[in-house]
């Protein structure tokens, strides 16, 4: 009799996995970044506004006005806590985090010896030095975790600290965001004028959130609640030009001026060899390329017959 062979069952035939199409993981990248530059946005705004609440409030009814600095002292350290939140990959790698740390704590401590050393502030020379070399983001993170850090270690914590945290972290921001491609001595010339006008800046951002407290009402140069923007914005341009424009800003622009002067070419060369790089990733690579290259490699190690 003949045998009937007996055949094995088949096992069905499995395809491999297929990797994510490199399209579709750019797209969701870049969804994903978009998302975080929207809420970066919005949190600065909020604390644009908050900073501006004088101006914001002679705008509202006369009912409303009433209740802008209670919202502006609560926006503040809020938009601070977004800001913080939204570290992208390439803020959490271990490098870019011991960097700024180490950052950090330097300028913490140029802080804390400049404090109160009338206006002289060797601080926006690492800000803006840093947020040039290292990007703007960057320059955002250094600048609110300095002066968050400096206000832990001096006790110089209070309802101003957001604001201040807010303000050096455009000071470092705004140096990321200047023209890329020039000369070195064009560049230290253009990061000069930046420090300038960061430096007049920040004197009156500061002083505007807290100019209705700190004059009172009945002197020439007081907040009027509920009047006009013209006339409040008239009486603030004098008193922050008697009160820090002259002797506090000035300081603090020629200061900055002589540190980029001094050390704004090697510090720059210094921290763009201490910038963390962006490897490549395996998965960026096709997948017939990597099928190709393992059959060359199992080829040429695979022993001759």
């Amino acid at each position: 009799p003949t045998r009937t062979p007996v055949h094995a069952p088949r096992r069905p035939h499995r395809h491999p996995a297929h990797p994510p199409r490199p399209g579709r993981a750019r797209a969701a990248l870049r969804r994903s970044a978009g998302k975080d530059v929207g809420a970066l946005v919005v949190a600065n705004l909020a604390a644009l506004a908050a900073f501006l609440w004088p101006l914001v409030a002679s705008a509202l009814p006369a009912q409303a006005h009433v209740a802008v600095p209670y919202v502006a002292l609560a926006l503040a350290p809020l938009a601070v806590l977004v800001v913080l939140s939204l570290l992208d990959g390439t803020v959490r790698s271990a490098h870019s985090l011991a960097l700024l740390g180490t950052l950090a704590a330097i300028g913490a401590a140029i802080r804390i010896v400049g404090t109160g050393v009338g206006g002289v502030e060797a601080l926006f020379v690492l800000l803006i030095l840093a947020g040039r070399a290292l990007g703007a983001r960057f320059g955002l993170l250094l600048g609110a975790l300095t002066i968050a850090l400096s206000a832990v270690v001096a006790g110089g914590i209070g309802p101003w600290l957001p604001f201040q945290m807010f303000a050096c972290a455009w000071v470092g921001a705004g140096a990321g965001l200047l023209l890329r491609h020039v000369s070195r001595w064009a560049e230290i010339a253009m990061l000069i004028v930046y420090g300038i006008l960061a430096a007049y800046a920040f004197g009156l951002i500061m002083n505007m959130w807290f100019w209705p407290f700190a004059v009172g009402y009945g002197a020439g140069i007081s907040y009027v609640p509920g009047g006009s923007i013209g006339d409040n914005l008239a009486s603030f341009l004098v008193y922050s030009l008697v009160a820090s424009t002259i002797t506090w800003d000035t300081l603090r622009a020629v200061t900055t001026v002589i540190g980029l002067v001094v050390v704004g070419r090697p510090v720059l060369a210094a921290l763009r060899r201490a910038k963390p790089v962006t490897a490549a990733t395996p998965t960026s690579a096709s997948p017939s390329r990597g099928a190709a290259a393992t059959a060359r490699s199992s080829r040429a190690t695979a022993p001759s017959s």
